[in-house]
C-alpha cells in the first residue's frame, strides 16, 4: 500500500487562463505518486477533457482536489454550479 496521504486543492478563476499551469501542476502530483506513464497520459487526458467540458457549458471558476488517501489517487473537478467530474487509481 502506498504511503502517499495528501489533499492538494486549489480554485480557479479562469481555467482557459490557467491552462498550461494546470496540466504541469497535473502531471507533476501523477508522477510524484508514482504512476506509470500510460496511467499520467490517461488521466492528464480526463481531467483535461474534464475542465474542456465544464468551459464549454460556461462553467469559469472551477475547484481542483487531488486526494491520496487509503492507497487510491482521487480527482475532482467541482464548478461553481454544481457540476462535478472525478475519478480514482489505485497507487501503486
Amino acid at each position: 500500500m502506498s504511503d502517499h496521504e495528501f489533499l492538494f486543492a486549489l480554485e480557479l478563476s479562469d481555467e482557459k487562463t490557467f491552462d498550461g499551469m494546470l496540466a504541469e501542476l497535473a502531471q507533476a502530483v501523477l508522477v510524484y505518486v508514482g504512476l506509470a506513464r500510460p496511467a499520467i497520459d490517461e488521466l492528464s487526458r480526463a481531467l483535461r477533457g474534464a475542465l474542456t467540458d465544464g468551459a464549454a457549458a460556461g462553467h469559469g471558476r472551477c475547484d481542483v482536489r487531488f486526494l491520496a488517501h487509503a492507497g487510491e489517487l482521487q480527482i475532482f473537478v467541482t464548478y461553481g454550479g454544481g457540476a462535478r467530474w472525478q475519478t480514482m487509481r489505485p497507487l501503486p
